[in-house]
């Protein structure tokens, strides 16, 4: 239990001081990619992100007021979006379950901006259990092939 307690301890404190450490790319058609970020401006709770869930259709389920504005799901190829017209920038979330079913999103805007480029490589270095470690700009990067398309790990390259 005290293990239990002291790596969810850990855990929260890493991820405090680490925004937008984990992007999820896509592959779009033309070549282009979809960048999805672990932070964004918009916030939901799990039950606003659940309801919305349920509701999703392919043309879009009702729209209902949630703590970020008016929001509505869309069934897609890749699984449920919640579209938020209301925000700034954020304008849209990917819903995302890990293994247990918990929620995950994926949010359309966040702070990291990568160039194209940097993307290709991100891609391109991908295995499922883990790429070659990039290391781009201040970045290093370890990319994973996931069902959703590409995860890749960023964090900062220490000063020295």
């Amino acid at each position: 239990m005290r293990l239990a307690l002291l790596v969810a301890l850990w855990l929260v404190m890493t991820s405090a001081g680490a925004a937008d450490n984990v992007l999820l790319v896509q592959m779009q058609p033309g070549g282009r990619y979809l960048v999805w970020h672990t932070e964004g401006e918009s916030e939901l709770s799990d039950d606003e992100v659940m309801e919305l869930e349920m509701a999703a259709r392919p043309g879009g389920g009702e729209e209902m007021q949630t703590s970020a504005g008016p929001a509505r799901a869309y069934e897609t190829s890749d699984g449920v979006t919640i579209s938020l017209p209301a925000a700034k920038n954020d304008k849209s979330v990917l819903i995302d379950r890990d293994s247990c079913g918990h929620i995950r999103l994926w949010h359309a805007a966040g702070s990291t901006n990568l160039s194209d480029d940097e993307i290709t490589d991100i891609v391109m270095s991908a295995l499922p259990e883990g790429g070659k470690r990039l290391t781009l700009g201040g970045y290093h990067v370890k990319a994973f092939i996931t069902k959703l398309g590409v995860t890749a790990t960023l964090w900062k390259v220490p000063a020295k």
